[in-house]
């Protein structure tokens, strides 16, 4: 059982009874507070969205395979959607495994990933997901053929337009996301998983309220 937070822009705040993972914490950039992560495993997408706290339990930044308390981690490279075309890959993709949920956490990835990609993603039940678009992140209609591509049938948006964050570059309300997508959507504070047998199994959007 875990719990998972929306924090902004790329940042999420998973919890089991034992551990907390944070993801991408330095929110500063967007003109909000840093999260915390002493005694947490902070990982980030990308290196710019690390704060490499000495408190953090551990700090993961980049490809790799890590076993840390709930928390079964692979690091896959990626190219960031600002690189396109480029053969620089400054992103990671993580599929994180709680118990027996899967879930895959993508940042600001180019729209396309590879056969080897997808493989080493591998079969998950969830995605959690950038759809605000203008040339920063991956648009409403890249995320939602990621999201196919990879074939989860939960997802959770991140980075879209939101008052109070100061993006870089406007970002796409959630709605142009949920019309490209389609399917069931539910707003909730806080998502509560239990199992896997406990998720929609119908593709379904949880609209999750920054916290």
């Amino acid at each position: 059982m875990f719990d998972i937070e929306y924090k902004g822009a790329g940042s999420v705040l998973i919890t089991t009874k034992k551990t907390k993972l944070i993801t991408d914490p330095k929110l500063s950039l967007v003109g909000l507070k840093d999260q915390p992560t002493k005694g947490m495993i902070e990982i980030a997408t990308e290196a710019r969205f690390a704060t490499r706290s000495d408190e953090a339990h551990l700090n993961i930044e980049g490809p790799g395979e890590y076993e840390v308390g709930d928390f079964s981690i692979k690091g896959v490279a990626a190219v960031r959607h600002l690189d396109s075309g480029s053969d620089q890959k400054l992103s990671t993709i993580y599929r994180i495994e709680v118990g027996d949920v899967r879930l895959v956490l993508i940042g600001d990835v180019a729209p396309n990933l590879s056969e080897d990609q997808l493989e080493s993603i591998g079969v998950v039940d969830m995605v959690i997901i950038p759809v605000g678009g203008n040339g920063y992140t991956l648009d409403a209609t890249s995320a939602a053929h990621m999201v196919r591509a990879i074939d989860a049938k939960i997802v959770v948006p991140i980075h879209y337009a939101d008052n109070g964050v100061k993006y870089e570059v406007p970002q796409d309300p959630l709605e142009l996301f949920a019309k490209e997508f389609g399917g069931e959507i539910e707003q909730t504070s806080k998502l509560k998983v239990k199992s896997a047998g406990s998720l929609p199994q119908v593709p379904t959007i949880i609209e999750l309220t920054r916290s």
